[in-house]
């Protein structure tokens, strides 16, 4: 199936923007939707740009908490099909918002495009409809929980772990719903079925704890949140908004250490998640493992130097290795390698693997 004619059919230049879309926004989630094949691509596509515009409004800065919570709440109901809000009345609410037409990045022209992005999205089948919108509706509305639990704060301020695991399953464990949402229309066993939805979460909330490991000085300086839970941070002798200062690298790095530790405990229960993804609409394991894989090898990088999380320096995988995950999931047999992928990508960067090997 061709994208220019789109899942649903039909001539879709929509459709086609909204996969360009997805390439400025993330790169980690182009290479998910570049190695899935129509229609899933597309549906994953515009589910991801769905979720996009509400995690723009929940990051920025520069809106005050009790507007964003009501734009929040106001996306909520664009999405809610019993709703006659229209997606217009968002636009208008989040138009004085927008950085102007020259000045916006890719994530604020996603906002931008919301009713494109939303028209795109009712012109695909129901069922895909039906599977997409309650989980992006409970990210959405989750998100404006938070803005509205720390709008004294002017940013999120995570208290202790369970509160981290709440934040994080709204960020990504929805996301991990709906993908599962979407894979499993096929016809599956009721044993295959329980197993997927009883380890979604595991996949989404190791992606995002992995995220909120290595992101703590972009998250700080560039959005005013802290993620690192507030309990642990005391066990160091460290206030939350002290967070980035020198004096307290070692302890702030201990807990980046920790976190990472915790989303190790989700490694488990995500690989069982890959092991068991129907391949059918398009669906591939590469699309899913290739995250994986990358998360694995980031929290390689953050067992051996915690501290660039805190300091600026950042922490990530090489493009070296990514090109080696992306390569050999693609010539991969299948979920049976798995497990010996992730113990390779664990104790070194893939590319010296797949070098040593030649």
């Amino acid at each position: 199936m061709s994208r220019e004619s789109g899942p649903a059919g039909g001539d879709d230049a929509d459709l086609e923007w909204c996969h360009d879309a997805v390439q400025d926004v993330s790169r980690t989630f182009a290479l998910t939707v570049d190695v899935l094949e129509e229609p899933m691509s597309s549906y994953i596509c515009v589910g991801y740009l769905l979720c996009r515009v509400a995690d723009t409004v929940e990051d920025t800065d520069h809106i005050g908490p009790a507007e964003q919570a009501t734009l929040l709440r106001t996306y909520d109901r664009v999405l809610d099909p019993a709703d006659e809000t229209t997606v217009d009345e968002f636009t208008s609410r989040v138009d004085p918002h927008l950085p102007p037409a020259g000045e916006r990045d890719a994530d604020w022209e996603v906002v931008a495009e919301a009713p494109r992005i939303v028209g795109t999205f009712h012109a695909l089948p129901e069922d895909v409809r039906n599977a997409v919108e309650p989980p992006a509706r409970e990210l959405v509305a989750g998100m404006a929980d938070f803005v509205e639990r720390y709008a004294d704060e002017g940013g999120l301020r995570i208290r202790n772990c369970d509160e981290l695991e709440e934040y994080c399953y709204y960020a990504a464990g929805t996301v991990g719903q709906l993908v599962t949402n979407l894979v499993t229309r096929a016809d599956l066993s009721p044993e295959r079925q329980a197993l997927l939805y009883d380890t979604a979460e595991d996949f989404g909330l190791l992606l995002q704890l992995v995220n909120v490991a290595k992101d703590v000085y972009d998250d700080y300086t560039e959005e005013n949140n802290v993620y690192l839970p507030a309990e642990w941070l005391a066990d160091e002798g460290i206030a939350q908004d002290a967070v980035l200062d020198p004096a307290n690298r070692t302890g702030a790095a201990a807990v980046v250490g920790r976190v990472a530790g915790h989303a190790r405990s989700f490694l488990p229960g995500a690989q069982r998640y890959l092991e068991a993804v129907p391949t059918h609409d398009g669906n591939t394991l590469a699309a899913w493992a290739i995250p994986f894989l990358l998360a694995v090898g980031t929290l390689r990088e953050l067992s051996r130097r915690p501290e660039d999380a805190v300091s600026g320096e950042g922490v990530k995988v090489s493009r070296q290795e990514v090109f080696a995950v992306v390569s050999a999931m693609s010539r991969s047999d299948g979920q049976d390698s798995l497990g010996d992928l992730r113990r390779q990508v664990a104790d070194q960067p893939f590319h010296r693997v797949m070098g040593s090997a030649d």
